[in-house]
């Protein structure tokens, strides 16, 4: 689809409904994690807020990951995934972060553009090691998070 960007205003014009709709909405959903965990296989590490998605519109999806680590002294890649719904969910955006073992960790950010069909969405972001388990670390000031932005119609 075309980008639909907004008008120039100007002082005395009338302002439309049609031109109102074309502004960002901003924040649909947002959840955070602050507990730290050990992956070895592909796991959902954080299921998103359900919002209700509205046909022909752009979304932007963040999924941010503070500090990985590798359980072992080796190179490993750490792939973080944004899904719909669930760990078997179709995969939205997909990225990967190259870690190493403590004191090196390294973070992540997995960020996709997209419209959605219309209705109820709820996300998740996953988190799949390679080669070697690998370790999450957050906390309350260090926390994972997944972000759900409208950013305009598409």
């Amino acid at each position: 689809m075309a980008i639909n960007p907004n008008t120039n205003f100007s002082a005395g014009a009338v302002l439309t409904s049609a031109q109102q709709n074309r502004f960002p909405r901003g924040v649909m959903a947002f959840t955070k994690a602050t507990a730290s965990g050990a992956i070895n296989s592909e796991a959902v590490q954080i299921t998103g807020s359900s919002f209700t998605a509205v046909a022909n519109r752009y979304y932007k999806i963040t999924y941010y990951e503070p500090s990985l680590n590798s359980a072992f002294s080796e190179l490993d890649t750490a792939i973080g995934r944004i899904r719909l719904t669930n760990l078997a969910g179709a995969v939205q955006q997909t990225a990967k972060s190259f870690i190493y073992q403590t004191p090196t960790p390294e973070d992540m950010i997995c960020v996709a553009v997209t419209t959605l069909t219309a209705g109820t969405v709820n996300l998740v972001a996953t988190l799949e090691p390679t080669n070697y388990p690998i370790q999450a670390t957050r906390s309350a000031t260090q926390y994972a998070f997944l972000l759900v932005e409208d950013i305009g119609p598409a």
